[in-house]
């Protein structure tokens, strides 16, 4: 029987002023950025087909939907482009219309269904997603403080909130300790369990109703937090949208700007930003700025300063880098730890300041503060992002010439990486390798030693 022609499809490429080729092209850039290799091969003759009625199979539909959605600049549906009916059924919860504990529900749905957490875990990570609500403020859904029906509801008190918020004390240490790809499974069975009985109970009051919505909110945050840190992008984006849902309902106006910060932060990892300059300048704004302490206030800031340096922003990104450092110096001592997920410190600030001033061009100034976030962080307690912070350290050093000093430092990361599970840190080893790669020939032993070292930490075999 002959196939069909898909006019959706056709229609919406045509909307978006490609041609097959380049809508290739575009599938491949999102296949790649999201590790996707199944759509890295595609060509202007598979578009061809899918126009023709072939429906691509595996991620495929998906990868072709997100590069259209950032051409058009709005969040497509796979009915839009004529796919609703294959086989790569839309999972997660992006929309922020969808109600907080609808979305939380439906990801827990998804974290117990195998193939459906396969298909997430390999979705494409949604820029049109990013499109914050205008004016950058999601709406509370009207909720009730006491639900109706009685008997069989879960009362909710303050002993409630602190245990949840115990478990995000706890959890959230030992991502920093052991990375985000250790434990990250529980922390969403608690999630999609304990915190979600709670958020659908009844309250003793507005107060903890409005604390049990931070506190999950703060849980929920730390599952993206965790899936981000373990390269699960498209994973990590659903439960960003419904903490920054659930701290809306909350009214706790600084976490929303927390979670948005670590959008704008996962944004820039990406390589979008614009984007990230967007959603950083909205962490900032109002309330999520004015109401945080001094520590959360200087987190949102340095997010927000590197995000201007990527769009070329220079004036903005050293206002903001200075008013960060401020706003640190002003918070009262304290160690380096969770409070509630903020744990900010010199020795982060240094780390992020670093980053801002490798995008500004200031290599010298970014090594300084490299140097500065190792002297003072607490590496026992903080290995995963000490190892990141020695990595990049490490890449300086050895594209100034540094080469055994940066062997040296590398070392020093390979080590801090003992115990931790972490794409970002399994990343430093990838790119710590690639940075070696001229200087293999040139008999230099401490190169040998540790691209060996590398290469055995990664499970290559030696080039």
């Amino acid at each position: 029987m002959a196939r069909s022609r898909n006019e959706k499809l056709a229609q919406v490429i045509a909307q978006a002023g490609w041609s097959h080729a380049q809508l290739a092209a575009a599938v491949v850039r999102v296949a790649t950025e999201n590790g996707i290799s199944a759509c890295t091969a595609v060509g202007r003759s598979h578009v061809t087909y899918w126009v023709g009625g072939t429906v691509p199979s595996g991620e495929a539909p998906l990868v072709l939907r997100e590069a259209l959605s950032r051409r058009l600049g709005r969040h497509l549906t796979l009915d839009e482009i004529g796919l609703a009916d294959s086989s790569a059924t839309a999972v997660g919860a992006l929309d922020w219309r969808t109600d907080a504990l609808v979305s939380l529900a439906e990801l827990g749905r998804v974290e117990v269904d195998e193939e459906r957490r396969r298909l997430l875990s390999r979705s494409a990570y949604s820029l049109a997603a990013l499109a914050l609500p205008s004016p950058s403020r999601p709406e509370p859904a009207a909720r009730p403080v006491a639900r109706a029906g009685g008997g069989r509801t879960l009362t909710v008190g303050a002993a409630d909130v602190e245990a949840v918020r115990d478990m995000v004390r706890f959890f959230s240490q030992i991502d920093q300790k052991r990375g985000g790809g250790h434990g990250r499974t529980a922390v969403v069975a608690y999630l999609r369990t304990e915190a979600l009985g709670y958020l659908n109970g009844s309250f003793a009051d507005d107060h903890v109703r409005r604390a049990m919505f931070s506190a999950a909110g703060e849980l929920a945050y730390l599952a993206a937090w965790m899936a981000f840190d373990n390269d699960e992008h498209a994973v990590a984006q659903p439960y960003f949208t419904t903490a920054v849902k659930l701290a809306v309902e909350a009214e706790d106006a600084p976490l929303a700007g927390h979670i948005l910060r670590a959008m704008a932060h996962q944004a820039l990892e990406l390589g979008h930003g614009p984007e990230a300059a967007r959603i950083a300048s909205a962490s900032v704004e109002g309330d999520r700025y004015r109401l945080a302490s001094p520590r959360e206030r200087a987190l949102l800031g340095v997010v927000h300063a590197r995000a201007l340096a990527h769009i070329g922003d220079q004036r903005g990104s050293a206002a903001a880098l200075l008013r960060a450092e401020d706003d640190l110096a002003s918070a009262g001592p304290g160690r380096e730890e969770p409070g509630r997920t903020f744990f900010f410190g010199e020795a982060s600030l240094a780390h992020e300041t670093a980053r801002t001033l490798q995008a500004s061009g200031d290599t010298g100034g970014a090594l300084r503060e490299f140097r500065r976030s190792v002297r003072t962080r607490n590496a026992t307690s903080f290995s995963r992002t000490h190892a990141v912070t020695l990595g990049y350290l490490g890449s300086i050093q050895a594209t100034t010439g540094r080469v055994e000093e940066a062997c040296a430092t590398w070392n020093r990361a390979l080590d801090t990486m003992a115990g931790v599970t972490s794409g970002r840190t399994r990343q430093t080893v990838v790119d710590m390798r690639r940075t070696l790669s001229p200087f293999r020939r040139r008999g230099i032993d401490a190169v040998a030693e540790l691209d060996m070292r590398a290469a055995q930490f990664l499970g290559r075999p030696v080039a």
